[in-house]
């Protein structure tokens, strides 16, 4: 019963059954009990209960597992390895508690895969992804169990979300070596991977190797793309969103007509994109608005641009992000008027905004850097270089020097 409850996202009537049984004293809970305990809250729509808590939120369940892992102490429980994954799981999914993880973790008298690829998934969720690299190098220095498909998958997401080309191939070599490469979500991960490094060639490889590719695979690849002729959009959007006379035989979700609207604006059937907005009544969804308002910033499209910034206020007024892709459409095709409305729309609405930041991988380690990053090692010598290669830039620049792009002229005159 109490796995059941925890399986349907019931986590009050899970707890109230545990502390029934507790005061009962007629059965001591075991491993299993503790197991159902700390089980995450299921986060598929589906797999909830009707009267699931909605207000069940992360610090509550980690304050009770907390006190259940307290319970796992007095009861000897700890050289379970049942219990102690559960243990680790839960402090990781539940408010990233990273270091209360890492030391269940080195407490354990025993470990499996499961314990290995709870933190894996753990640091690259939380820490990010050199530490998920790193602890799966510690993986394989152990020795004690192998990675299996889900290790290799989480490893490689977290070489795709810091970019990391070197570990995402090392990986995918040891893929290929422990043929792990044709479970579909490792090939799912290594073209992300490769997407995100700019390994095009070797991500469509991958690709083409995939028996019988989803829909994650397939919107992998169209994410990769760049730039396309409208044929190519045509055979995405055929084999995406296949219709009849009656309509789509697929329903698809925003994210996927999203990407259809951006790969039309990328071939720049900027009409169209509009006629699919319009026509799929899906201009109410932020996403698909989001992606049209790019689409007209790279074609210069101010006017529909105006119209689906218009959209993206009243849809989402609090969302910085909405705000920066207005500003640059409007940057992009020189409506600085509109521009300067929309950065003092933002001042006041959205409030001072996290600066993003930039990466670049140097001797097998990632540096990260913001916009006149003073504080980063050697920025000072960065500086001194850059200035450098601008003054030696400008000495060969001679009056029969021809360049197409009259940004450029106008920049280095």
């Amino acid at each position: 019963m109490v796995s059941c409850y925890a399986s349907h996202g019931l986590a009050r009537q899970a707890w109230a059954l545990f502390a029934a049984l507790r005061r009962s004293g007629a059965l001591a809970p075991d491993g299993f009990t503790f197991s159902a305990l700390l089980r995450p809250p299921p986060r598929r729509r589906r797999h909830r209960h009707p009267a699931a808590d909605a207000v069940v939120d992360a610090g509550m369940l980690l304050a009770m597992g907390a006190l259940a892992h307290g319970l796992v102490l007095r009861l000897g429980l700890l050289a379970d390895v049942v219990v102690t994954t559960a243990l680790l799981d839960m402090y990781a999914m539940c408010g990233g508690r990273v270091d209360e993880a890492r030391w269940v973790f080195d407490a354990m008298a025993a470990r499996n895969v499961v314990s290995w690829n709870a933190m894996v998934v753990c640091y690259g969720r939380v820490c990010g992804g050199k530490d998920a690299v790193d602890h799966f190098r510690r993986m394989l220095r152990d020795g004690s169990c192998s990675p299996d498909e889900l290790t290799l998958a989480s490893v490689l997401s977290s070489c795709a979300s810091m970019a990391a080309a070197n570990e995402a191939t090392q990986v995918h070599a040891h893929a290929v070596k422990r043929g792990f490469h044709e479970f579909l979500q490792v090939a799912n991960a290594v073209i992300t991977a490769y997407g995100k490094t700019g390994f095009v060639r070797e991500a469509t490889q991958t690709f083409a190797m995939i028996c019988d590719p989803d829909v994650v695979s397939w919107s992998s690849m169209v994410s990769l793309t760049r730039t396309l002729d409208y044929r190519r959009v045509q055979f995405i959007r055929l084999t995406l969103f296949p219709y009849d006379d009656e309509g789509y035989r697929t329903d698809p979700n925003p994210q996927h007509l999203a990407c259809l609207v951006d790969l039309l604006g990328r071939a720049g059937r900027i009409e169209d994109a509009y006629n699919i907005v319009i026509k799929l009544s899906c201009e109410s969804k932020a996403d698909i608005v989001g992606a049209f308002l790019g689409a007209c910033k790279m074609r210069g499209k101010i006017e529909l641009a105006k119209w689906a910034a218009d959209r993206l206020l009243c849809l989402e007024p609090s969302e910085a992000v909405n705000y920066l892709l207005m500003s640059n459409a409007f940057a992009a095709a020189g409506a600085w008027n509109e521009l300067a409305k929309v950065r003092s729309v933002m001042r006041h609405r959205c409030g001072s905004k996290v600066p993003g930041c930039s990466w670049i991988e140097i001797g097998g380690t990632v540096q990260t850097f913001v916009s006149n990053d003073v504080v980063l090692h050697q920025s000072t010598e960065m500086q001194q270089m850059m200035q450098l290669t601008i003054s030696e830039a400008r000495k060969e620049w001679n009056e029969d020097t021809t360049c197409d792009d009259p940004i450029l002229v106008r920049e280095w005159q």
